[in-house]
């Protein structure tokens, strides 16, 4: 029997005329262990949260295709208002397209089992597109399709919060937050950041500072327990959990073996199992989607001078260097700086250039400076990124009440990767629900 099972032991209570109601029994209150999840709260215990998506799929990383494929054989348990194709790089709209014209294949099998798999063209007719460059410096631009449309939702007349699960570069709810901030309480977000806050500084820390009150999951690390750690023998491999489960599920799960090379990563995917499992609510309860704590002050450092590795940053902090264009500068200056995989563009005021960068490993980092100002061309620094304390949640922020973050403490990491023992203890469930999910593609009810 598998862990979730094992924990949850229901009681009938009641029968009458074929009908019986369930209470579920807990063994335990503690809530840091995985009995004290309110089942109850989720949407596969039928409860029906109001959910948007905001990816990058088709940019920087294929695993959003893997997780599009499993939001949609989960879709008649949400009421799933809006999918916004939010990138860096190349993903578009059309991304998004692609996987519901395989559900498209799959929505005659799909139906059979539940009325409530929305159509394929109610899909498409909500499928929007969303910022397609970075922010700048202040953090915001111009309002997109996709910024508009979650505005839109958001004041509908409806008593539920929105759930807004940002799976990329979070630039259009930045957006959507600046043009129409008293949006702000009905919304709920669930944010895979870490490698994707890289690419959004300038949108996170517009966020971070303009609206602090935001009820936010910042999961930095945690979502990594997705494809890291539990159980992976046998059938419960990333790669063979696809060969035995997914290949041939239909035409999503086809499309899904052909990403990765056929090997679970999904890494967006704990977002949605937050809301499937668990205490959506509460975000320090246990569940599909992991266990958060308070956040402590945001990271942000500023320096005024090229840095060198001995200056430190927080792990996932918002690190941003302010240096002077210098002699000789050009009126139309620029600057890029150079580090790692990205080219990170300056901004240009006053004489001075400002870049800010995130990093998402506790490792040394080394960065060059390439400008049309001859002082300022060529210029080399570097900084050096660590863990977050183990203590540091017994440090809630007051300014930041409804702002959580990846567990620090060493008993929730997945090595490394903080938080994310609270996602893999569940990686049996999870899983096998999955695949009872895409036999549903397959075989007809």
């Amino acid at each position: 029997m598998h862990q979730l099972n094992a924990l949850f032991r229901t009681e009938v209570i009641l029968a009458l005329a074929g009908l019986m109601v369930l209470r579920t029994i807990s063994p335990a209150q503690d809530s840091q262990s995985p009995a004290a999840v309110d089942v109850d709260a989720g949407a596969l215990s039928g409860h029906r949260h109001r959910v948007i998506v905001s990816t990058d799929i088709g940019g920087t990383d294929p695993d959003d295709f893997q997780s599009m494929v499993h939001l949609l054989v989960y879709a008649d348990s949400f009421d799933i208002e809006g999918l916004i194709s939010s990138p860096y790089g190349p993903g578009r709209k059309k991304h998004i397209l692609q996987v519901i014209d395989c559900y498209e294949r799959d929505y005659t099998n799909l139906k059979s089992h539940s009325a409530k798999y929305p159509a394929p063209d109610v899909l498409r007719s909500i499928t929007k597109q969303g910022a397609i460059d970075v922010a700048d410096h202040c953090g915001v631009g111009k309002p997109t399709a996709g910024s508009e449309w979650l505005v839109e939702c958001a004041r509908r007349d409806d008593p539920r919060p929105l759930h807004v699960l940002v799976w990329g570069g979070i630039e259009d709810f930045a957006q959507a937050l600046h043009d129409s901030p008293n949006i702000l309480p009905k919304l709920r977000v669930y944010w895979i950041g870490g490698p994707n806050k890289k690419w959004s500084p300038d949108a996170y820390q517009y966020i971070a500072t303009r609206h602090p009150k935001l009820w936010i999951i910042e999961a930095n690390a945690t979502y990594r327990g997705w494809f890291t750690g539990g159980n992976q023998s046998g059938e419960w491999g990333n790669k063979e959990f696809v060969a035995r489960h997914i290949v041939g599920r239909g035409a999503l799960g086809d499309y899904f073996a052909t990403q990765l090379k056929g090997t679970v990563k999904m890494g967006d995917t704990p977002s949605v199992g937050w809301l499937l499992r668990g205490a959506p609510a509460d975000p320090s309860q246990p569940g599909w989607g992991g266990r958060f704590v308070r956040a402590w002050d945001r990271p942000h450092v500023v320096f005024n001078r090229l840095t060198t590795a001995q200056d430190k940053i927080e792990q996932f902090g918002i690190f941003e260097l302010v240096v002077p264009l210098g002699d000789g500068a050009p009126a139309n200056s620029e600057a890029r700086m150079q580090i790692e995989n990205q080219s990170l563009i300056g901004h240009v005021s006053d004489g001075f250039v400002r870049f800010r960068f995130s990093p998402k490993d506790s490792k040394p980092y080394s960065y060059t400076i390439r400008s049309n100002a001859p002082a300022l061309d060529g210029k080399t620094g570097g900084l050096t990124s660590f863990l977050p304390q183990a203590d540091a949640a017994q440090r809630p922020a007051a300014q930041l009440p409804n702002w959580w973050t990846d567990d620090p403490s060493p008993e929730a990491a997945e090595g490394t990767h903080i938080g994310a023992k609270s996602v893999s203890q569940w990686r049996e469930d999870f899983l096998s629900d999955f695949a009872a999910r895409m036999m549903r593609c397959q075989t007809p009810k």
